[in-house]
């Protein structure tokens, strides 16, 4: 597991659209091993990176929290 990616679901507070793309782009950087890719491979790079972020976002969205579950009386 890439150790910088941290873990984004959190109780307190939702993670910021920064902090998806940044876990998204170290994804990224793992998997291909690109820092930085060649100008052939940015594309390709960079449509990952926004593909993860939008999956990890719904992901995020979706998932089922104690906070979320209705309270009954």
């Amino acid at each position: 597991m890439c150790r910088s990616i941290k873990q984004l679901r959190r109780a307190d507070a939702p993670p910021t659209e920064q902090e998806i793309h940044s876990a998204a782009l170290q994804f990224v950087r793992k998997v291909s091993g690109y820092r930085a890719p060649s100008k052939r491979n940015q594309i390709a790079f960079d449509r990952a990176v926004d593909e993860i972020a939008q999956v990890t976002e719904k992901l995020l969205q979706e998932l089922e929290t104690l906070a979320k579950e209705p309270h009954h009386a």
